[in-house]
């Protein structure tokens, strides 16, 4: 093992087997992980979390979960503890597939295991309604199945909500089902605020978004409609309404960036395209002004400081080599989400499970890696360089020439000798599978 294999490590945990999975350990809380029915308001509210309280367009929601495999059993889930429907499939150990496994099997496949939605009350039409994710190709038949579970199960009548074309023409074949669509939740509202937010940006107009539209993370997007999936950026504007509850306007709030639906934003944006803008998102209106010039010095210079990097929580005072028994679910800032659950199943000695030794190498010290070889200065150049942003050819260009710089530089001889002294020490003629460990 060299130093160039070892760079490849710098991140990673070497361990001998990979199994992913969230485990509460330690103080028990009050609140139920779910309900298997919903018998009230009450019930509802302790479990429920809700956008723009107290405004017009308020939206308490609840996750819902139905089990195919255990007799259609569904889970009215505690949305204030699982954030995603994929945190709590997970954290109770329905299923652990994690990542690209569990969203083609649970939102593309026809005979998935898992029926994944949300109930939500429409403040505008004092109704309840029933969604899924606009991507989720779900069948008419599990529409319908769905729809008759929540029907004896919840306290309210509860109709179903489509969330694109495709859901819209499947459920148009369900005898029986009331329907409620995005459009008269909306009716002739000219305008939403989907993440009250305030931020600087270069407008981006986008008629079409296709693979060959390039996107910045300094942009802000106005666009048709919400796309299914989008890198961070730094505003959203759309044109048509959507769900609050839709993947990307989730990501907005997470990323903290002003996001809304402003009715004919295509045609009435249009104007400011290419400009650098100040985009305020209020409760009740947005302004739009462009940008002077001692707001894009403070831009850069705090860009050049790092200041508004999006980030993970993370840990860089962990500079232990440490096992994964060592771990537990706090450690995900240090080592990494795979690595912290590892350990949290090994503490828990599930019956069945077996999860072989290892040991992980703290982000501490990828951190120093990349400060002590100027990678990260080489990193941040490039985010700010707007030809790298949009074009795709010199982009690609400059990315194997930073790669190649990663490959050729400076491994910490000290670090280097740690790992190898672990190795020999622990795993002594055995083999190491080495893997990643991300706390994003």
């Amino acid at each position: 093992m060299h130093s160039r294999k070892l760079l490849l490590s710098v991140r990673l945990v070497l361990i001998f087997a990979a199994v992913g999975a969230t485990i509460s350990v330690g103080a028990q809380t009050e609140s139920p992980r779910s309900l298997p029915a919903v018998k009230s308001q009450a019930e509802f509210d302790a479990l429920a979390v809700t956008y723009d309280a107290n405004t017009p367009y308020a939206l308490p929601h609840v996750l819902f979960v139905i089990d195919r495999k255990d007799q259609n059993r569904i889970y009215y889930v505690n949305t204030k503890r699982y954030a995603f429907h994929k945190d709590f499939v997970n954290g109770t150990y329905l299923s652990l597939e994690r990542g690209r496994e569990f969203f083609e099997n649970n939102y593309l496949k026809p005979n998935r295991r898992f029926i994944l939605g949300t109930i939500a009350y429409q403040t505008p039409l004092s109704r309840w309604t029933f969604e899924f994710w606009e991507g989720d190709l779900i069948s008419a038949e599990q529409i319908k199945l769905a729809a008759d579970l929540i029907r004896p199960t919840f306290f309210q009548a509860v109709a179903y909500k489509p969330n694109s074309i495709r859901q819209d023409e499947e459920s148009q074949t369900v005898a029986g089902l009331m329907r409620v669509s995005q459009s008269d939740i909306a009716k002739e509202q000219e305008y939403q605020a989907l993440n009250v937010a305030k931020g600087l940006g270069r407008i981006h107009v986008i008629p079409k978004l296709d693979d060959h539209v390039e996107i910045g993370f300094n942009e802000i997007l106005v666009l048709d409609e919400v796309p299914l999936q989008l890198p961070p950026v730094a505003g959203v504007i759309t044109s048509h309404p959507s769900t609050p509850l839709s993947h990307i306007n989730l990501l907005a709030k997470g990323w903290g960036i002003p996001n809304a639906y402003v009715k004919n934003a295509l045609t009435l944006l249009k104007q400011y395209d290419g400009w650098w803008v100040e985009f305020d998102a209020k409760r009740d209106s947005y302004t739009i002004k462009r940008a002077d010039q001692d707001q894009l010095k403070e831009y850069q210079r705090r860009l050049s400081q790092r200041l508004d990097v999006m980030k993970p929580r993370f840990n860089l005072v962990e500079t232990r080599l440490l096992g994964l028994r060592q771990q537990r679910a706090a450690s995900t800032t240090a080592f990494g989400g795979k690595s912290a659950n590892l350990g949290e199943l090994m503490y828990a000695r599930l019956p069945g499970i077996v999860v072989p030794n290892g040991f992980s190498i703290p982000f501490y010290y990828y951190d120093e890696f990349l400060r002590a070889n100027k990678l990260d200065d080489a990193i941040y150049s490039l985010l700010n360089d707007q030809k790298f942003v949009h074009d795709p050819a010199y982009r690609r260009e400059k990315l194997v020439n930073l790669r190649e710089r990663i490959q050729q530089a400076q491994f910490d001889p000290g670090l280097q000798a740690r790992i190898l002294h672990r190795v020999k020490l622990e795993f002594a003629g055995k083999g190491l599978f080495v893997r990643s460990s991300s706390n994003s």
